[in-house]
Order: C-alpha cells, then structure tokens, then sequence
C-alpha cells in the first residue's frame, strides 16, 4: 500500500525499535561498532561510515523525493561541496547567475583553484542554456526558486536540453519535498539545506543529497564517508523529528504568506514583490505547473532608501533581523548586506539584488499579528518620510 508524503514524514522510523519496542526510534550515539569477528563487520562499523539514526533520516527524505537513496551532511554547504566531488579538473559547471550567495561562493572559489570550471548563466533563457550546454558541461546545477529573488525556472525543459549525459542537480531547499519533487521532473539529484523547512526550528545545522539512480548514490555515499561530511547522529535525530511536522507546517506557513502579500500589495512604500504565487509574476505558470505550492519565502523592494529601511527593519517585532529561513519563526534580511554579501557587487547588480531588496521568511504566528507588526514598521516610515519632506 502506498502512502502519501505526509504520512511517510510522521512514520519515519516509527516502532523500528526491535529491543524494548519503543515506538519513537532510539538515537544510536556510538561512535563504532563490535565486529561479530574478525574480519566480519556488522552492518555498521563506524559513525562517519553509516549510523542508523542517520540512515533513518537519509531513507525517509529519499522516499519523500521519489530517490533510491540519500546522504546526510553536516550542512547544507557541505551537501554542495559533497556533490562537487562528482567533477573532475577539467569539467564544467553551469550554475544560475543568481544562485544563493554561499553557493556562488563555494563554486567561484574552487573552480579559482582549478577544481573545476564554472560557468553563471541565466536558467530563464534558453538561449543561455543552449550556448552554455556547447561547452559539453559534466553538471547542471539548478535552484528554483531562486534565493532571493524567487525565480523559477523550468526543471523539465532544463534537463530535456541538458540530456541524459549531464548531471542535473536540483536545490529543493526553499520549496521542500512537500511542494516539489524534482527527481519526478528529470533530475538527477535533489540537494537540501536540512537546516531550513526540512527540521524547521532553526536548531539544527544539516543537509542532504538525494540521487535518483544506485550508481550516483553510490558515488555520493563513497565521497562523503572520504572526506567527511556526513551529520552527526543528534542532528539527524532533531531533524527527523521536525521532519514529522513538515506538511502541516508547511501549510501553516503559506496561509500566513498569503495574507503578508495581499497586505504588502496594498502598502504604498512597496516598489515590487517577488513571489510565484502572484499571476503577475513571470514564472507564475512555470511554477503552477512544476510545484504544489507556492512556498512562504518572498522578497520585496522598498520605495525608501538608507535611514529609512533601516527604521522599517527595527520597527519590526515579530520578524526577527537574521540570516537562514524556514523555521516556524519569522525571519526579515537584507540579501545585499547578509546572504549575498560573499557576491561582489557587480555580479549582485547582474543578479537583480539591490540594496533597497527585503526578504521575508513567514513563519506560523499568528497571521493578524504579522500583518499589524508589519503595518507599524511601514506607519513608522510613513512619518519619516513626510518629515524629511517637511523639512525638505
């Protein structure tokens, strides 16, 4: 009997304990395992290798991806880095011109000390796509939405162009497997940053990366035990358990992001937002046809600049000044200055980030309480600006 994602989230590793029957499963701390002999290991031998409380939390998130199987890492950076090392010196990256800042970061970096090569490019055209694909490039590294702009860009016409000889690689973090799959879309590879929407309580640093097919897996598996990547099984144990909460918070959080944007859509001092869900934005189809949802992450422009955002960002109370996203809490960043500061400011410029850009991660307060703490920032602001003008 199949089941759907919600309940394969809230059974995962339920009454596996096989000694005392416990019906939540046990965390396995140990560092090692006895051999049953000499040379005959057990299933586990030691941490970094395999850990049962680790493997739970691998094997729920690949089901929940439609994947033969996953890796957990220590971060969701390492997950990128982990993946990384499917590429050799001479082969090429294509990755999105406005991918996360820490991702540009990673990939510029090491492709400076001849890793690899990589090449930025805009996902949205296909013309781009198509130019960059001559180059016979060994991955595609796509994210949709992108961060912090929430882009969306076709999965399933990606991967057509690309191919079956290309890796295509997915980050799924902003949407979660709750609202897209893109394995069942034609990738090869979903990568999350566990540390967002997945555990969802802003406690636990982690990541993930999930392969379609054995022989990836594997490959993944066999780098991440060498280099030493994998998470540690308390993380897993605290990400499993807010992994059990994923769908109904995720529901939770995009309730409360509908009622934040019919509220900023009214608010004078918004120049633009960014959110799929809109029907003005472009990628609204594209996103209606590849995701389930349209996600609780959004960003939007303000028609003031210096002082005054900076009143707008400390007037706020129920959107907490910090980096990351997806945890029940509200969170407000300013891309420029914090998740994309690695990007130096031409290719933030290139990238559509300006300085004047906001991001919100809704969290699942109470809805009424985010649009009045919202509100009141923007009052705020309101006088200042008829201030500066009286005084102007």
């Amino acid at each position: 009997m199949s089941s759907s994602n919600q309940t394969i989230a809230v059974r995962s590793g339920i009454e596996s304990d096989q000694q005392f029957g416990a019906v939540t499963p046990p965390l396995y701390l140990s560092s090692n395992y006895t051999f049953a002999d000499l040379e005959q290991p057990r299933q586990y031998d030691y941490s970094r290798s395999g850990n049962p409380t680790r493997d739970t939390l691998a094997d729920t998130l690949a089901q929940l991806e439609a994947g033969c199987g996953g890796v957990i890492t220590s971060s969701g950076m390492s997950a990128i880095y982990l993946v990384t090392h499917l590429c050799d010196k001479d082969d090429v990256i294509i990755a999105p011109h406005d991918c996360y800042g820490g991702t540009y970061r990673l990939l510029n970096s090491l492709a400076e000390r001849g890793r690899f090569k990589v090449e930025f490019v805009d996902q949205g055209c296909d013309e781009s796509i198509q130019q960059a694909l001559q180059g016979k490039p060994k991955l595609i590294w796509i994210e949709t939405p992108s961060n912090p702009l929430l882009r969306v860009v076709d999965i399933q016409n990606i991967c057509e162009l690309a191919g079956q000889d290309i890796i295509k690689v997915v980050d799924n973090t902003f949407l979660s497997p709750v609202l897209q799959q893109p394995l069942t879309l034609g990738a090869d590879i979903v990568v999350h940053s566990t540390t967002k929407y997945i555990n969802g309580h802003s406690d636990v640093v982690g990541g993930a990366v999930i392969a379609k097919e054995q022989a990836l897996f594997e490959q993944l598996a066999w780098w991440a035990n060498c280099i030493g990547v994998t998470g540690s099984p308390f993380d897993s144990f605290i990400t499993s358990r807010g992994l059990r909460t994923l769908s109904v918070r995720m529901r939770q959080h995009q309730e409360n992001t509908q009622k934040v944007i019919e509220y900023l859509q009214q608010q004078p001092l918004v120049k633009n937002i960014y959110y799929p869900g809109l029907e003005s934005h472009p990628s609204h189809q594209i996103a209606k046809k590849q995701q389930l949802g349209f996600g609780a992450m959004l960003s939007f422009e303000l028609e003031i600049k210096g002082a005054n955002l900076r009143t707008f960002v400390n007037s706020l109370s129920l959107f907490s000044l910090a980096e990351s996203l997806g945890g029940v809490e509200s969170l407000i960043c300013h891309p420029a200055t914090m998740t994309h500061a690695a990007m130096d400011p031409a290719a933030r410029l290139k990238a559509g980030i300006s300085n004047s850009l906001l991001r919100l991660s809704v969290g699942i307060e109470d809805a009424d309480d985010l649009v009045r703490d919202l509100d009141s920032a923007f009052q705020r602001c309101q006088i200042k600006v008829l201030q500066g003008e009286q005084h102007g």
